[in-house]
């Protein structure tokens, strides 16, 4: 299962363990059980003085194992092979068994292990899936921490009756005691607020009591990390509120066109970010979004952000990098079906629909890029443009239509899009040259038609473009007076990372240079 490379590094991550546990396996005939038992068997002989293999389970997903550490009531399932994506997941869990303490804040563990009810988690993922490890570690951890919290990790494409009983079409998709919990990446800080009910009080109260800042940014993006480190470097008070550190890069999967790093993915790019923000004084307040900015009052005044929890932060100068989301299509159908055949991510979710038929609705290069990815996994790729033509980069135009099993339609206009028993049966469009209805059947869509800045908070209070994006001159400076702007959210012009990497560090400069003279 492992080459030798992957044995030596695993090797060397296991003799981090100290306490002892086991692993117990449920399998069968299949294939992926012999994979399974050369998994368990490869680990267990990396570490054998303690990690034990039983093969002897009886749980009615097969195939599955468990970790479980000696003298311990835990519960932590995995059905199906978590490689891919999810072996980093993997290796941290065994990690955790073993005793090796985790990277988490001692207050949110401390939270976690005083959880109290019964708390039994399934969560489907797919190993192609970049956002799927946050969610798969943050549940096994609590899982490991707290006896009255168990979790399954399901990877969906070994247990396809089970993804198809259960409507499911978009990963990761978490159920608590049965019920749907959340879809989507998410912190470990924001699943443990969702079941500790006083937790956001606590949070809100904790982060209003902090003193000024010089700096606060909002946004935790490339345009908001760049400034944070930027700012801190000059000596100052910085802190960054953001609604999901590393922002919209974190839903990238390739990234290589960041000067001076030859190719990386998002969640690894996000992660980087977040190290190198970390590497400097700065108050990192993750999971917070903004409601409200009240300028300062007066010259050399405080301005405020008001919390989406109640909170207000204090600063002498603001910087707002809140970025961009994905457009949606706004068609009947879009917000009925998302989840249920709608996605925004075919990398995430792609898989998913193996052999099935699906539509991409944009013809830039998202669009394109998503089209020429899921035509080697599913049946069939129908692309909708609304422009006369495509306006994807030309090398990707001609790989589109080298493919066999894509078919493009420019000049169209998505009208609906259609659903059958709770999921997507059909989309529907208009040629705008002359007017005809086409309704093609499918089971997807995946809409890449752009990006909408994060910027509704605002209106009123900052001058924003028609468009939504908040107006910046050449310094990143806004009409309100100790507020910057930078990034996706502004007018600044071709929404790349390293452009807003380099906005933000102008702001940065900018709003240091409104301190020293006002």
């Amino acid at each position: 299962m492992l080459d030798q490379d992957l044995k030596d590094q695993l090797a060397a991550y296991l003799e981090r363990v100290t306490l002892p546990f086991e692993m117990v396996a449920s399998l069968d005939g299949s294939e992926t059980s012999r994979d399974m038992r050369s998994l368990l068997e490869t680990i267990q002989s990396l570490r054998a003085d303690k990690i034990s293999l039983r093969l002897d389970g009886n749980d009615a997903r097969k195939p599955s194992f468990s970790l479980q550490r000696t003298g311990s009531t835990s519960s932590l399932r995995f059905a199906g092979l978590p490689l891919g994506h999810e072996f980093t997941s993997l290796v941290l869990a065994l990690l955790w068994t073993g005793g090796h303490p985790p990277k988490v804040e001692q207050d949110v563990m401390d939270q976690i292990k005083a959880l109290d009810g019964d708390f039994n988690f399934e969560v489907y993922m797919s190993l192609s899936c970049h956002n799927c490890p946050d969610v798969v570690q943050a549940l096994s951890l609590m899982a490991i921490l707290n006896p009255k919290i168990k979790t399954t990790v399901i990877e969906g494409g070994a247990f396809q009756q089970e993804v198809t009983e259960r409507e499911i079409m978009a990963v990761p998709m978490v159920f608590l005691n049965g019920k749907m919990f959340g879809s989507g990446r998410m912190e470990l800080e924001e699943i443990v607020a969702k079941l500790d009910t006083g937790a956001t009080a606590k949070d809100a109260a904790k982060l209003s009591a902090k003193d000024a800042f010089d700096v606060l940014i909002v946004g935790g993006g490339p345009a908001g990390a760049a400034a944070a480190v930027y700012a801190a470097r000059k000596g100052i008070r910085v802190g960054v509120a953001a609604e999901r550190f590393g922002g919209q890069v974190n839903d990238t999967l390739g990234i290589e066109n960041y000067i001076s790093v030859l190719e990386t993915d998002g969640p690894k790019f996000a992660a980087a970010l977040e190290a190198h923000t970390r590497a400097y004084d700065v108050d990192i307040m993750n999971l917070q979004r903004a409601d409200k900015l009240i300028p300062a009052s007066a010259p050399g005044g405080m301005t405020e952000v008001v919390l989406a929890n109640g909170a207000t932060l204090k600063a002498k100068t603001v910087i707002l990098s809140t970025g961009a989301r994905w457009r949606n299509v706004n068609v009947p159908g879009e917000a009925e079906y998302k989840n249920k055949g709608v996605a925004y991510c075919p990398h995430c979710d792609g898989p998913l629909f193996k052999g099935k038929d699906v539509a991409v609705i944009g013809g830039g290069n998202s669009g394109v890029e998503a089209a020429i990815d899921l035509a080697g996994v599913v049946r069939h790729v129908t692309v909708v443009e609304f422009m006369p033509e495509l306006k994807a980069d030309a090398v990707l135009v001609k790989k589109l239509h080298s493919l066999p099993n894509v078919t493009v339609h420019t000049n169209a206009q998505t009208t609906e899009i259609v659903g059958s028993a709770g999921r997507v049966s059909a989309l529907s469009y208009k040629n705008r040259s002359t007017g005809e209805l086409t309704s093609v059947p499918l089971e997807g869509v995946f809409v890449q038609i752009g990006l909408v800045p994060n910027t509704e908070w605002l209106a009123g209070v900052v001058e924003r473009s028609k468009f939504g994006e908040i107006i910046v001159n050449a310094k990143g400076e806004t009409n309100v007076p100790g507020v910057f702007a930078a990034g996706d959210c502004t007018t600044v012009p071709y929404k790349q990372i390293v452009i807003a990497a380099g906005e933000g560090a102008k702001a940065a400069l900018s709003a240091f240079d409104h301190l020293i003279r006002h």
